[in-house]
């Protein structure tokens, strides 16, 4: 159980709301309803401690202060209009939309700890809404992982990005691995991301055909067009099926040649990510 858990623990923002509300006296808000425009998903969620200061981020410090407000006078959950026909003139959303916000001043706090320990565990979870709420669950994926293998300042680059941005990310030098073999203790899910990042691409066969044969969402490797040709070979040569060979990501990132170690961390890191956001708004 989580008796001891602690909000510092939770990195994933789409978290942090939810693992604030597994604590007593916590309430929480979820938007249920979006008319018109707003830069929040459906299933955004704020947590309102009982000293009226928040976990969690819906954009707006005006709504996240009048949300707290209204939390701390809430005896029963309820779904208010906010912004765009509501019923309160004095107070409107800067982008002229809606929204239908779920207020629940006492949320199943099992039902939200289940929900956390199945996302630790690296499980999607569902939480019910229950009351008038048009959305009836919200659901949640793991966090986004990184496992990068590699060597030199791009492995750096990308390690120090992953930790600054608070991504988990697991880092594997040529110091860690074994030349011709699969990397030791590691382990892709479906919201993992394995990317390579070796100049010398004789470190690659082995840690590739072991990332093909997972459920990694997504596989990449720098490298040149004759790195790309190679390795698709020698794959092929492994005996790796053309549709698993077709996974591979090569160029990576969003911009093309990256000439910085730091520029292609953050090229191949915003690619990974829009890719997890994807998965994240269709779940």
């Amino acid at each position: 159980m989580l008796a001891d858990h602690t909000i510092e623990t939770v990195h994933d923002e789409d978290h942090l709301a939810l693992a604030a509300a597994c604590q007593p006296g916590v309430g929480l808000c979820t938007i249920v309803g979006i008319e018109g425009s707003f830069s929040r998903r459906l299933g955004a969620q704020l947590a309102v401690l009982p000293d009226g200061s928040t976990v969690g981020d819906l954009a707006d410090g005006c709504l996240e202060s009048q949300l707290a407000s209204d939390m701390m006078q809430c005896a029963q959950r309820r779904v208010v209009r906010y912004g765009r026909g509501s019923s309160r003139i004095d107070f409107r959303l800067p982008c002229g939309g809606g929204l239908d916000i779920l207020l629940d001043p006492a949320p199943d706090r099992g039902a939200c700890r289940a929900a956390l320990e199945a996302l630790q565990a690296r499980r999607p979870a569902r939480l019910a809404l229950e009351g008038a709420s048009p959305l009836l669950t919200r659901n949640y994926l793991p966090s986004l992982k990184l496992v990068v293998l590699g060597e030199g300042p791009e492995l750096e680059s990308l390690a120090s990005l992953c930790s600054a941005m608070r991504i988990d990310v697991e880092a594997y030098s040529t110091n860690g691995l074994a030349l011709g073999q699969a990397a030791r203790n590691v382990c892709y899910d479906h919201w993992t991301a394995c990317l390579l990042l070796f100049h010398d691409h004789e470190w690659e066969l082995a840690l590739l055909e072991q990332a093909l044969a997972s459920d990694a969402f997504y596989i990449g490797a720098q490298g040149g067009e004759r790195a790309r040709s190679d390795r698709t070979l020698a794959l092929a040569a492994r005996g790796i099926p053309e549709e698993k060979i077709a996974r591979l990501t090569s160029p990576i990132g969003l911009l093309p040649a990256c000439k910085s170690p730091r520029n292609l961390a953050l090229s191949a890191l915003s690619e990974i990510v829009g890719l997890y956001e994807e998965m994240r708004a269709a779940s």
